[in-house]
């Protein structure tokens, strides 16, 4: 698998007015009334398993899109570094949020390498976005990112087809890809790979990381750890 990850870059972009129609599960991402609430009450469990926790001086956001996960964060840690590859994305969270505890920097997360280590970091829905063979590389990074015994949390999707938009299209031929449609009719095609939790976890080990995978009923796949 080769795909155009400046073409995932490119969506994502595009994507960045209407992204949170689908957490809100508006317009194309409502599925009524029993869905919904499926995913309000799941989304929800992810969120507690983020509050509650001692307060942290530094946290690392990767790929912090609109600010959902931003804010949550700025619950725990001091100061929130917020990455992003996406202009587009970065406008609107840093809009939404006016926080003076956020440094925003927009990085290509397949380029990026840390200047530093942090207590805390989290990833919302990008390790599906990481084409397979560039995960081992990528998981090395977080690790950098992160300081001895410091902590990481993840929440991504699991394969449920009421978790994307009533238009979006089935997998195409190449497997770990998804075309993926705007509301004005536009289509790119993005990585997208549901990982096998013991898999995963399996790869986190290897990069320095002891982490426990787990499933939500329906839709989300979570991860919560510390460096080894």
């Amino acid at each position: 698998m080769n795909p155009d990850l400046n073409e995932q870059i490119a969506y994502y972009s595009a994507r960045a007015a209407e992204y949170d129609e689908w957490w809100f599960r508006q317009g194309r991402y409502d599925w009524g009334i029993e869905k919904n609430l499926q995913w309000a009450n799941e989304s929800d469990g992810i969120r507690r398993r983020l509050k509650g926790r001692e307060m942290v001086e530094t946290g690392l956001e990767l790929a912090c899109g609109t600010g959902i996960w931003t804010h949550e964060l700025l619950k725990f840690c001091d100061h929130v570094t917020a990455l992003d590859a996406s202009a587009e994305m970065i406008a609107i969270n840093s809009t939404k949020l006016q926080s003076p505890k956020v440094e925003y920097q927009r990085v290509d997360l397949f380029q990026w390498s840390p200047a530093r280590q942090y207590d805390f970091v989290f990833a919302g829905f990008f390790l599906s976005h990481v084409p397979p063979d560039r995960l081992p590389g990528f998981l090395k990074t977080i690790a950098d990112a992160l300081k001895p015994d410091g902590r990481f949390f993840f929440v991504d999707s699991q394969n449920e087809r009421s978790s994307m938009a009533k238009d979006h299209g089935q997998p195409v031929a190449e497997v770990g890809t998804r075309r993926r449609k705007l509301k004005d009719g536009r289509e790119f095609t993005v990585v997208k790979v549901f990982y096998d939790p013991v898999g995963l976890e399996s790869e986190f080990q290897q990069a320095g990381i002891q982490l426990k995978v787990e499933r939500t009923e329906n839709y989300f796949l979570y991860g919560e750890g510390r460096r080894c």
